[in-house]
């Protein structure tokens, strides 16, 4: 087994954990700490350092979109959602019936909900893009008000 590696990014929105081996980021989820706990050492891969530094450039508006090597982990469904996911624009939403439609899964809205529920890779898979097909705001497991700030700095930072 591949020794796996955390590092904290304090982001303004609270900690995000980011989790990941030499070779790849498995897992960037907020977690309920006031402060980061991971910080980097001496051992901490290049690819954690990497994904840090681009949810920096994300934060302070310098970033759209991320170069640095990750995997995730799902059913075949499941992976076709996320795969959907990477391709809506910054700063534009989708809604859970527009990724059903796109991935030939027309009435499978709830399971797109529940595949976007998975999703270990936070703002890297923008399941924040996500909304209700009365354009409202629902479900997202970092917490609703996190989905808006996301959604509102999206629009706020076009380059």
């Amino acid at each position: 087994m591949t020794n796996q590696y955390k590092l904290d990014y304090p982001s303004p929105i609270g900690v995000l954990e980011i989790i990941g081996t030499n070779d790849a980021v498995y897992s960037i989820l907020f977690v309920d700490r006031e402060n980061p706990l991971y910080v980097k050492q001496t051992d901490t891969p290049k690819t954690l350092e990497n994904c840090y530094h681009q949810l920096d450039e994300y934060f302070k508006g310098e970033r759209q979109t991320f170069s640095f090597p990750y995997v995730f982990e799902g059913t075949i469904f499941q992976r076709k959602v996320w795969e959907t996911l990477k391709g809506i624009p910054f700063s534009e939403t989708a809604t859970y019936k527009d990724i059903a439609v796109s991935i030939g899964h027309d009435k499978a809205i709830r399971a797109v909900g529940n595949a976007n529920g998975k999703n270990k890779l936070s703002i890297v898979i923008p399941c924040h893009r996500i909304i209700g097909s009365n354009r409202k705001l629902t479900g997202y497991a970092g917490g609703l008000w996190r989905k808006e700030w996301l959604l509102e700095h999206e629009k706020n930072s076009k380059m």
